[in-house]
């Protein structure tokens, strides 16, 4: 009877249409679910940027509010067109076979569902046009030192550009893992070609008794040392890491831009809350500090009223155009995770982790915050360090380190390079320490870690302001 029964339902259209009904309706709600997780991150990282807004709307100077002000509605049309062109990229990849299967879903039906892959190209086309708008309204907005600011848009926008275009070969030609380490390495080539910045920098007070003044000069009351050829490779590395650590980094649904989000909602809120502290530095000069008299020691205070002046005008500019590179970094982000949050409807795969780290290395160097992103970079860090062993093939070292799925329970688990030893990655390493989880759940833990972390990044740097340099 229970067989009749069973094909009578295979026989039967209306079953069939009922069965269509019911996966429709699941997948909206979904979707549903999908937007409300990427609606809730949005907002908790977005919260500390729309505080500290009105003291920048009161206290900075008209053209540095004007463009910050413009960067909104332009980041806002940016995050609309790459979670619209992220479905069309789904379909042509799909179409041209570049798809994967979801290995954290093996054993479900899930798990049997063709990903589209490499979607990380609809926001890094979507960053590079809304970019060069963005350029052009701190050009237009910024008054005349934005001119100034050219050379590194252009080269902001020629090595994030080579970036997106490496990570798209390597999806669709399956570069070597070891290959891929070079990758970024390509990339950073045109910010290092272009970069017109000064390779001096403060001496951290704990080192200056140890080089001595053989090798420090003091200018303005400050101790300074120029780096030379070595800031040069010191970019050079950062940039690296940044590429690749968002890559080693991943694995789960979400993790690779909830990760980058993360990050840029730290940067974007660093470059509003300087902003806004810095004031008014428009058309202000060294006279009008109060200073007044001939004496040796009013032109010496002067002199120092002046230098802190054109130093307060070059940090403002600077964090400007960082806000003009992360805000649509960002907003171009929040639209792909629309569909990359769990369960994920694409993979974004190296072409945005690699557009991620470059934008978020670019930003830290250009913007002159470097130390700072190191701050927002620990999970990372720490992340390469614990996987290095596996990483130069000083212990076994599979192609895939995922975390390996209980169907029956539908909690991951960390997994095992062999018998006797873990993959050793900090994915693995939080469920070693704290037990299987849910997927959505290992993920949420995750980026909650790294907004931890960014947190530390700004109480340390509140902390150590004065007493590091």
């Amino acid at each position: 009877m229970a067989g009749s029964s069973r094909r009578r339902r295979a026989d039967d259209p209306k079953a069939d249409d009922d069965d269509d009904d019911d996966a429709k309706l699941s997948a909206t709600i979904i979707d549903r679910r999908r937007r409300r997780d990427v609606f809730v991150l949005a907002l908790c990282l977005l919260l500390p940027t729309l505080l500290a807004l009105p003291r920048l709307v009161r206290e900075v100077g008209e053209s540095a509010r004007a463009v910050v002000l413009a960067i909104a509605p332009a980041s806002f049309l940016a995050y609309l067109a790459a979670k619209r062109l992220t479905r069309t990229i789904a379909r042509l990849t799909l179409r041209r076979g570049v798809h994967g299967l979801d290995v954290n879903k093996a054993g479900t039906r899930a798990g049997d569902v063709r990903v589209p892959e490499a979607t990380g190209l609809a926001p890094g086309c979507v960053y590079l046009v809304a970019v060069t708008f963005t350029q052009c309204l701190h050009l237009f907005l910024g008054g005349a030192e934005a001119a100034s600011w050219a050379l590194e848009h252009n080269s902001a926008l020629a090595t994030v550009g080579f970036g997106v275009f490496l990570g798209f070969v390597d999806d669709v030609l399956d570069v070597p893992w070891r290959a891929k380490m070079l990758v970024p390495a390509f990339a950073s080539l045109p910010l290092l070609l272009s970069y017109a910045g000064g390779t001096t920098i403060l001496v951290p007070r704990p080192v200056r008794w140890a080089l001595g003044d053989d090798w420090i000069r003091t200018s303005d009351g400050n101790n300074l040392l120029d780096l030379g050829w070595a800031y040069y490779a010191y970019v050079f590395l950062l940039v690296i890491f940044c590429a690749n650590s968002i890559n080693i980094h991943a694995g789960i649904n979400g993790l690779e831009i909830g990760q980058s989000v993360v990050i840029a909602a730290a940067i974007v809120y660093l470059n509003v809350s300087t902003i806004a502290r810095v004031g008014d530095v428009e058309g202000a000069s060294g006279g009008e500090v109060g200073i007044s008299g001939g004496g040796s020691k009013n032109k010496a205070a002067y002199s120092a009223a002046a230098a802190a002046l054109a130093a307060a005008r070059q940090t403002q500019h600077a964090h400007v155009f960082s806000l003009c590179l992360a805000g649509p970094f960002l907003a171009v982000s929040l639209g792909l995770l629309t569909h990359n949050w769990y369960p994920s409807r694409v993979f974004v795969g190296d072409t945005y982790t690699y557009f991620a780290g470059m934008t978020l290395g670019v930003v830290g160097v250009l913007g002159h915050f470097s130390e700072t992103l190191v701050l927002f970079f620990l999970p990372q860090i720490f992340n390469f360090l614990y996987s290095s062993p596996q990483l130069f093939k000083l212990v076994p070292c599979p192609r895939h380190r995922l975390p390996k799925l209980d169907a029956a329970t539908g909690l991951l688990h960390a997994s095992k390079a062999t018998p006797t030893r873990y993959n050793m990655n900090l994915v693995n390493a939080y469920l070693r320490a704290f037990g299987p989880q849910t997927e959505r759940d290992l993920c949420v833990a995750l980026v909650s870690l790294q907004a931890a972390c960014c947190g530390f990044g700004f109480l340390a740097r509140h902390v150590l302001t004065g007493v590091w340099k």
